[in-house]
Formats: C-alpha cells, structure tokens, sequence
C-alpha cells in the first residue's frame, strides 16, 4: 500500500505540472496511470480521473493568477462554459450506461486524436482566429464546447487540449493566455460531472481509493504550483511536441494488452 501511495504522489505531482504548464487538467495522462500503473478499472478510473483534474485546474488557476487580460476575454470564457457544461451534462448520462469495451475504444481514440491535435501545432501556428460573424462565432463556439463538455465527462478529462486549440483557432488568442482562459471553463464542466456521476450513485464506490485519491491530489497540487513557475520559461512548441508524443506512448502502453 505504501508503494501505491508513493506512486500516487509521484504520479500526481508529474502530471499536476504537465497541468499547471500548459493550461490542462492532466487527465489525459492520468487516466493511462490509472488504469496502466495503478490497475484500476476504467469506468473508476474515469471517475477519480474528473475529482484529481478538479484539483489540479482549481490549483493551476489560482497559482497562474486572473489578471485584466483574463478579465478581458470573459465573454470568451462565457460562450464556450454555457457548451461544455451541457456537454458535461450528457456526457456523464451516458457514461455510465456504456458498456467497458466502448469506453476503452473511446479513450484510446481520444488519446491519439488528441496527440495529433497537439502535433498539428508544429505545422500551423495557431496565430489569427477565423475570420467569422459574431454570432457565427458564437454559434460555433457553443456547438463545440457541447462536444468539449461530453468528451470531458464521458471519459473523464479537463478538455483542454480540445479547449486550448479552440480559444486560439476561433477567437485568435494568444496560446499562454488561452491556456488560463481553459482553466476557467474547466472547472465548472468538471463540477458538473463530478456532480453528474454522484446523482448516478457512481461517485461513493472511488471511496475505496481514497488513499490513491489523497495522495494524487496533494501531488497534483505541488505540481500544479511546480507547472506554473514554468509557463515563462518552457516553448510552446516544443512542449506540444512532447505532450503529443507522450499521448501517443500511453495509448499503446494501455490498450496494446487488449489488442
């Protein structure tokens, strides 16, 4: 047990600064360490997957800090939250009818989906958003954060590998801010899940990882702190490139057994 506890700690507080990095819940490597390290099952993992990521978006935001630019795209922040957390809403619904085989179909496609959205960035610097109508705009950015918020609670992750290309794409903001900008639209989506999954009577039965839990979430929160002192310094690119290629190894690693 005290194996698991260091593995927890350690987990979380890699993952937490990945997070704190570049704007992210991280889940989308926990959820690999969850089911891949610590042998949980997937439907669990998910679960815990949206309580840690909780913890992680809530300590990277406070520790980036909200200043007048964040303020600034708040109609941003609106347009996108009143999608995902709808999304949000349905996602968990259906999360916890599917059956275990289409779930892990489903995260292995996000996992590489997502690896490949990272990717795209060394190719087209997301730099000038679409040349849209406003209520265009706002149209689609609603339509997409639907589709955010349902991946964010079917499978248990922040969206903000989905959330940060859209901020940039769609409205033309910078990667950094938009990183703080996904934050802000996590944390109520993850709320709504995590609310969601506890409506279904699925949230009590993670009680019995509750030292996983404990120790996940203290890690995350160092690395949340360790994540944020690091936005400054660590490329963008180069970054996406890493967390890209990192994606596409947790994918193999998880779901190569059940090929």
């Amino acid at each position: 047990m005290r194996f698991v506890k260091t593995k927890s700690l350690l987990g979380g507080a890699g993952i937490g600064t990945l997070g704190g990095l570049i704007g992210l819940g991280g889940a989308e490597f926990r959820l690999p360490f969850l089911v891949g390290v610590l042998r949980i099952d997937t439907l669990h993992a998910i679960i815990i997957n949206l309580l840690i990521s909780l913890v992680t978006v809530s300590f990277a935001l406070i520790f980036r800090g909200v200043d007048e630019r964040v303020v600034a795209e708040i109609p941003i922040v609106l347009n996108l939250l009143a999608g995902t957390l709808l999304g949000a809403w349905m996602g968990a619904n259906y999360a916890s009818r599917i059956n275990k085989a289409k779930l892990q179909k489903l995260i292995f496609i996000l996992l590489v989906f997502l690896s490949f959205v990272l990717l795209s960035h060394v190719f087209f610097a997301f730099e000038q958003g679409l040349d849209l109508g406003v209520w265009l705009q706002v149209l689609l950015g609603f339509v997409l954060g639907i589709g955010i918020g349902m991946i964010s609670s079917l499978l248990g992750v922040a969206g903000g590998e989905l959330l940060i290309p859209v901020i940039v794409l769609l409205y033309g903001v910078d990667i950094k801010l938009a990183g703080t900008l996904s934050l802000a639209i996590s944390f109520p989506t993850l709320l709504i899940g995590i609310y969601k999954y506890h409506k279904n009577r699925r949230l009590q039965e993670v009680y019995v990882f509750k030292d996983i839990l404990v120790f996940m979430a203290i890690g995350s929160i160092i690395g949340a702190f360790i994540g944020s002192l690091l936005v400054g310094i660590v490329s963008s690119v180069m970054l996406e490139v890493g967390l890209g290629v990192i994606l596409l190894l947790s994918a193999y690693k998880i779901f190569k057994k059940d090929r």
